[in-house]
């Protein structure tokens, strides 16, 4: 484009919309924030002192000040139909949070009033963007494993384990069996998005196991509230297909020569030791090859934020005609396959959950 893609954030003093602005103050040659809306006019002072990007009380205020590319909707699941309906009257895109919508009805009103009607929009799911994720899938889709068949995902909660789950499974709408369960259990408090902890405490917290069951293929789902922040406990992705798996970082896999190979995705990072490029992670290789690099290097941002940051940037592309990245559609069975596994959790009930209207109104 020759420019900086710019957007704005409504709902600027929440805790996400936080990331873009990082990301922005970041990658200044690619993004630039053009305003904000932040109601409360002490917190909108606050944030102009902060980050030095006007801000503004209401949508219109904002609008006849600022020409954005796109806007990003970081408001409740609750708050955000109203404006994706303003803002489809006018055509302009929205990079929307997760989850969606609140409850079904809500991600039905969202298909009806707004996919059906051609709206402009994508969600910023981000963690099947993470460089890791990224290697796991180039691996995947490279066909070393053969035919994909089981994962175990113990990394986010709900939606998002889900949209991992689908990805590394390759799966779609399909109908599924799902079964859950819930263990109660008391550990350590650790890190919450308030930062780290200041007495030692010990705290109940839930893990939910899932099983889902798309008849050929098998979705593991694991996690225990606040795991990914934790300094106790660690995340974990395996994949298996039929002529290997991942495990984490470690690779098997098995050749038509039955030689078998064990690998390894193995994070590069510039800046240690002796080297002097600066600090920030060049990509992932396995055994010889480069299975992901860095697009944002040589910029310093940790894996969430260059994970948010490809959203950006697939928004941008995707705002200008290109593909789409993560659509309503998408999103909102990720959150409909939570609600479910929370409902087998629930009930105890083996739950049946079959494809909605986004899956069928084509």
């Amino acid at each position: 484009m020759g420019r900086p893609v710019t957007f704005s954030i409504i709902g600027g003093a929440g805790f996400r919309a936080q990331y873009f602005l990082r990301i922005a103050q970041a990658l200044p040659e690619r993004f630039r924030i053009s305003g904000m809306v932040v109601r409360d006019e002490s917190k909108g002072k606050a944030m102009e002192a902060k980050w030095g990007t006007a801000t503004y009380r209401n949508l219109d205020q904002l609008l006849v000040h600022e020409k954005p590319d796109f806007i990003v909707l970081c408001v409740s699941a609750s708050a955000s139909l109203e404006y994706l309906l303003q803002l489809a009257k006018l055509d302009i895109p929205v990079l929307l949070e997760t989850p969606p919508a609140p409850d079904l009805q809500g991600l039905e009103r969202l298909h009806k009033e707004l996919t059906l009607q051609g709206a402009r929009i994508q969600v910023a799911e981000q963690y099947h963007l993470h460089p890791v994720q990224q290697a796991r899938l180039a691996l995947i889709q490279s066909g070393r494993l053969g035919r994909i068949t089981e994962t175990s995902v113990s990394i986010s909660q709900f939606y998002h384990g889900v949209s991992l789950i689908r990805k590394m499974l390759g799966v779609a709408y399909e109908e599924v069996k799902i079964k859950a369960m819930r263990f109660e259990s008391n550990w350590v408090q650790g890190p919450t998005r308030s930062g780290p902890p200041t007495v030692d405490t010990m705290i109940p917290l839930s893990r939910d196991l899932a099983w889902l069951d798309f008849g050929d293929r098998l979705g593991i789902y694991d996690f225990t509230k606040d795991q990914h922040r934790s300094w106790v406990r660690s995340n974990h992705l395996s994949v298996r297909g039929e002529r290997g798996e991942i495990f984490d970082q470690r690779v098997l896999l098995q050749q038509e020569t039955c030689t078998p190979l064990q690998l390894e995705l193995k994070r590069i990072n510039k800046g240690e030791r002796e080297n002097a490029e600066g600090y920030f992670l060049q990509g992932i290789i396995c055994g010889e090859q480069w299975i992901y690099e860095n697009p944002f290097a040589p910029a310093r941002l940790y894996d969430d934020e260059i994970a948010i940051a490809s959203c950006l940037q697939k928004m941008a592309d995707y705002t200008f005609g290109g593909a789409s990245f993560y659509s309503l559609n998408e999103a909102s069975q990720d959150h409909y396959l939570g609600m479910m596994m929370e409902q087998a959790i629930q009930t105890g009930e083996t739950i049946t959950a079959t494809p909605r209207c986004w899956a069928l109104d084509k």
